[in-house]
């Protein structure tokens, strides 16, 4: 495990016409589920008002990315149809678009949802399947030049939660998306263009999700920036004993420990106190280092 005294090295992420520097800073995206039946926000945001409205507060609250998803991946999900995905995507797109520049990124396993989400001025596609469920998917990205996040899940999300044997869990994790990688190259990808995601939540128990938080610096030195989802998730209300609505505590304290520990961008319902929490770890790491 690298100590955090070493100063982790600046990868470039490119995302179409962006390029992020991972590392020296904390990125953040934030969460915009437009689905009825999210885990945590209950539909809060399926209307376009609402959703765009809590768009322009994340942006303001200091997300560098918005990442929009129209279909569930919490345990026990059914898919929807490709025309509804579309049709709550698109439109949330086209309108943050129409009046903001800030970097957006489409949650969809579909490529056709990603390819009409990358015409409608989408830079990235968070892939929870890391690219096995469609076939098209790595065309599609390669095709945009497009951001691509790689997320390590076992089965679907409706079984997902049937599978969560591990013999070493920080090497299983690794070893799947380093080869997911590797398949995304081969289909055209840039190296540079790969974001790798453990999927904290996601067949896994509260042993392996606090296990891969404490080693992003593991998944990282394969040389890929990683992104952690930690916020609000099932095992911070078990350690925590807080429902959805008061996880904010224990989700904080996770984004912190991940980013010491070599996350380069965290997956946020709250940007505006994860936003400051980052900034007190971010001024430690530095000292830390120096």
């Amino acid at each position: 495990m690298t100590d955090l005294a070493i100063p982790f090295p600046t990868i470039l992420w490119r995302c179409r016409d962006r390029v992020f520097e991972c590392g020296p800073e904390p990125l953040v995206a934030g969460i915009l589920n437009v689905t009825p039946d999210s885990f945590s926000d209950a539909g809060r945001f399926a209307d376009l008002p609402d959703a765009l409205e809590q768009a322009r507060l994340m942006e303001e609250e200091g997300a560098d990315i918005l990442d929009i998803g129209g279909e569930s991946t919490r345990p026990g999900s059914e898919p929807v149809p490709v025309e509804e995905e579309l049709r709550r995507v698109i439109p949330v797109i086209e309108g943050i678009r129409g009046r903001s520049d800030i970097a957006l990124s489409v949650d969809t396993s579909k490529a056709e949802v990603a390819r009409h989400a990358l015409e409608a001025g989408a830079d990235i596609v968070n892939d929870v399947t890391a690219l096995r469920l469609d076939p098209e998917m790595a065309e599609t990205v390669a095709r945009y030049r497009a951001g691509l996040i790689l997320m390590h899940m076992r089965g679907t999300p409706r079984t997902m939660q049937k599978d969560v044997h591990y013999e070493d869990v920080v090497r299983e994790v690794r070893e799947f998306l380093v080869g997911q990688a590797e398949s995304a190259l081969e289909a055209g990808i840039p190296r540079e263009s790969i974001c790798l995601d453990p999927g904290i939540g996601f067949a896994k128990t509260i042993e392996h999700n606090v296990a891969l938080m404490t080693h992003a610096a593991d998944l990282r030195e394969s040389g890929y920036p990683v992104l952690v989802g930690l916020s609000r998730k099932s095992f911070v209300g078990k350690i925590t004993r807080a429902d959805v609505a008061d996880r904010l505590p224990g989700s904080l304290a996770a984004a912190v420990i991940a980013f010491l520990r070599g996350a380069d961008i965290l997956r946020v319902h709250d940007v505006a106190p994860t936003r400051r929490a980052l900034a007190v770890a971010s001024a430690a790491r530095i000292q830390l280092h120096d």
